[in-house]
């Protein structure tokens, strides 16, 4: 089985004003990345838009409609100080849920083995009733969700390599046994949380917090030590990646000194760990990574683990 690409163009017309570093110039550096000779395989996919009624798996109905309801007819607005929107951006948030759910019925019925959701606006900070960190639907969240009233799965699993914590995933899964969160993200920094000491209504919430400045060496062991061993303790059904390379050396909005091959190598681990408990099904999407060139460079190291796995 193959490696599936999703994405869509809607998600290049959530304009967030200039100099803003969530643009579209990301996904753009992403798609021409994957443009590739080396990508040929890859099996291209148009994301759908997600249904509402799936988005309100995780967050209220209510909050759904007030996000669409925001979005300007002209110019821009702001859902909170981070996080802009423009009159592409609610076609943009419903498709890059749209494309994880799809991802996710994908892998299930074993059309592929894994796939790479390259899409925008990113997810994993926006909280059930909460707008933030340029997040306006949790993405990967409404895939684990969908998964579970879907596809009848008991444990899913998401792992966060991002440099800033998913406070909003981990807020939709701390009281629920059936999901874990583990993530790996540098501390102290936005939005604050993360704290080893957070471990969810039963352990399913693991937190190994970098300090600024750390390299591949304490990122290896965090996972070799804390998320890996937690994960095969769990033994997710499904294993969902919450992909972002803001984590990257020449990343202006962190510290930390990881390279495009240290996210080769994290994505070896979770795809060896996949093939162990869930047949090899994952889903990865992306969410942060704002140098273009270490982005681009590390989601091309990323994607060609997913096509050897």
């Amino acid at each position: 089985m193959h490696t599936i690409l999703f994405s869509h163009a809607a998600c290049l017309n959530h304009d967030t004003g200039p100099y803003h570093p969530e643009s579209a110039a990301r996904l753009r550096a992403v798609t021409q990345a994957l443009e590739a000779e080396e990508f040929m395989f890859l099996d291209r996919r148009e994301a759908p838009r997600a249904e509402k009624s799936v988005i309100a798996r995780v967050h209220p109905i209510g909050y759904v409609d007030w996000v669409l309801s925001q979005i300007p007819a002209e110019g821009y607005g702001a859902l909170d100080g981070d996080t802009h929107v423009s009159p592409g951006s609610g076609e943009a948030a419903l498709r890059a849920a749209g494309a994880v759910v799809a991802a996710v019925d994908a892998v299930m019925s074993e059309q592929a083995r894994n796939a790479f959701c390259a899409v925008r606006p990113p997810g994993h900070h926006a909280e059930p009733a909460r707008a933030m960190g340029f997040c306006l639907f949790n993405n990967i969240a409404i895939g684990a969700a969908h998964a579970r009233a879907t596809h009848g799965l008991q444990r899913v699993a998401v792992v966060d390599f991002d440099v800033h914590h998913g406070n909003g995933t981990q807020a939709m899964f701390e009281n629920d046994p059936g999901l874990m969160y583990l993530s790996t993200h540098q501390a102290p920094l936005y939005p604050g949380t993360g704290l080893e000491s957070e471990h969810g209504v039963a352990g399913n919430i693991v937190n190994a917090p970098l300090p600024a400045l750390a390299d591949g060496r304490p990122f290896h062991a965090a996972f070799e030590e804390v998320i890996l061993p937690a994960l095969d303790r769990f033994r997710p059904e499904l294993l969902l990646i919450s992909a972002g390379f803001d984590g990257h050396v020449a990343d202006p909005l962190a510290q930390l000194r990881l390279t495009e091959s240290d996210f080769a190598w994290v994505t070896r681990q979770l795809l060896e760990l996949a093939g162990r408990h869930c047949q090899g099904r994952v889903v990865s999407a992306l969410e942060g990574g704002y140098d273009l060139h270490a982005l681009a460079a590390s989601v091309r190291a990323h994607v060609l683990e997913l096509m050897e796995g």
